[in-house]
C-alpha cells in the first residue's frame, strides 16, 4: 500500500482526502467535479484566503498535521466571524514534496475535517501539487444571513471596544516552543527536574492555543447581532490591529489595562520563560502585542448591554492632534504586532 503522497499520486492522494468530507445544508455540489456549489441564500458571499507554510506559519517539530489542519481552518474561518458572518465553505490547496508520509496528509485532512464540524462549515474543493514546501492554502466562505456586514470602518467616537476570545496565550506558546519546551516534560528536562508532575500544568494551554486557536466563531454574528459598528480579528496583536479599526473609521482608541485581566495560564507561561531565561514580556504587553490569538475585537454602540463573553477593554473617541491612533492608558503605544515582511 502506498505509503508516501508521491506513490499515492495526485488523484489518489485527492480521493483520499475528498472522501473525508461530509457535505453540509451549504453545499450543492461538493468536491469532484470542475468547480463546487454552494448555496447563497443572503445573495452575497463573504470571501477571505490565507496560507500555511511549512517553517514560515508552523513547524513540524512543533505541530502535528491535525494542528496544521486546524489551524488553516481557524484562521480563515476566524476573518469570516469578523465580518459578521456564519462560515459555510472552504477551497484547500495543498503543495507538499513528493516523499511526504501519507500519514502526515492524513493528519492535516483529520484537522480539517474536526475543525470544520466545530465551525460549522464543509470543504468543497481544492487543488495539490507537488512543491519543495508544505503550504496550505485555504480560501473560505461565508454567509451574513442578511444582516449588514460589520466592518472595520463603522466605529464612532463614544464607542465602546470589547473583545472576545484569549489574548496572549498564542504569543506565549511560540516563545515556549521557540525555548524547546514541547510540552510539560520538556519543561521538566529544561528545569532540571523542577517542574510540577501530575496533570499538566496552566501554562500548557499555551501551546495548545498557539498549536490549535480557538477563534470564537459564533461571537462574530452575535455581535452583529448586538449592533457592532466595527469588528476585526485579532491575528496580528491587539494595538496593531485595533489600529486599522482606527484610520478606517477616522477615530482614535485608547485601551484600559486595568481592564485586560491575564489568563492565569499566560502569567504562568511569563514566569517559566523568564525562569528559562527567554523572551521576557509581561502578559499584559502579550495581550497588547502578541499575535495569533484570532480573538474578536469590536466596537459597540454606547450603552450596549453586552453579555459576559465580551470584555470592555477601551473606548473610540474623535482624532485629536495625533491623529486617528491607538493609545494605552492615554499614552501612545507602538505598534509592534506581526508583519510578514519585517
Amino acid at each position: 500500500m502506498w505509503s508516501t503522497i508521491g506513490e499515492a499520486g495526485e488523484f489518489g492522494l485527492i480521493a483520499r482526502v475528498t472522501a473525508q468530507f461530509p457535505g453540509t445544508g451549504d453545499v450543492i455540489l461538493g468536491p469532484g467535479d470542475d468547480a463546487a456549489i454552494v448555496t447563497a441564500p443572503d445573495n452575497r458571499v463573504v470571501a477571505t484566503m490565507d496560507l500555511l507554510v511549512e517553517d514560515r506559519h508552523f513547524r513540524r517539530a512543533w505541530s502535528s498535521p491535525e494542528d496544521v489542519g486546524r489551524k488553516a481552518v481557524a484562521q480563515n474561518f476566524a476573518d469570516i466571524a469578523a465580518m459578521g458572518a456564519r462560515p459555510t465553505a472552504l477551497l484547500v490547496g495543498f503543495a507538499a514534496p513528493r516523499d511526504l508520509p501519507l500519514s502526515w496528509a492524513d493528519g492535516l485532512t483529520e484537522g480539517l475535517r474536526a475543525e470544520c464540524a466545530h465551525a460549522g462549515g464543509a470543504v468543497v474543493g481544492g487543488d495539490t501539487v507537488a512543491a519543495d514546501t508544505i503550504t496550505v492554502a485555504i480560501t473560505a466562505l461565508g454567509d451574513l444571513g442578511g444582516r449588514p456586514a460589520v466592518r472595520r470602518d463603522g466605529a464612532r467616537p463614544g464607542d465602546v471596544i470589547a473583545v472576545t476570545g484569549p489574548l496572549g496565550l498564542s504569543s506565549a506558546g511560540y516563545d515556549l516552543l521557540e525555548a524547546g519546551v514541547l510540552g510539560p516534560e520538556h519543561a521538566r528536562r529544561a528545569l532540571g527536574g523542577a517542574a510540577a508532575g501530575g496533570a499538566d500544568p496552566a501554562w500548557a494551554a499555551c501551546l495548545r492555543e498557539h498549536r490549535r486557536p480557538r477563534p470564537p466563531y459564533a461571537e462574530g454574528p452575535h455581535a452583529a447581532r448586538l449592533g457592532a459598528r466595527a469588528m476585526l480579528d485579532v491575528s496580528d496583536g491587539l494595538v496593531q490591529d485595533l489600529g486599522h479599526v482606527a484610520r478606517a473609521s477616522g477615530v482614535a482608541i485608547d485601551l484600559d489595562t486595568a481592564a485586560l485581566v491575564p489568563d492565569p495560564a499566560l502569567e504562568e507561561a511569563a514566569a517559566l520563560l523568564e525562569r528559562l531565561g527567554a523572551a521576557r514580556r509581561g502578559p499584559v504587553e502579550r495581550m497588547l502585542f502578541g499575535g495569533e490569538d484570532h480573538a474578536l475585537a469590536a466596537a459597540f454602540p454606547p450603552g450596549t448591554e453586552l453579555p459576559p463573553q465580551w470584555r470592555r477593554i477601551g473606548s473610540a473617541a474623535a482624532p485629536g492632534a495625533d491623529g486617528a491612533v491607538v493609545t494605552v492608558d492615554g499614552r501612545p503605544a507602538r505598534a509592534r504586532g506581526w508583519d510578514h515582511f519585517r
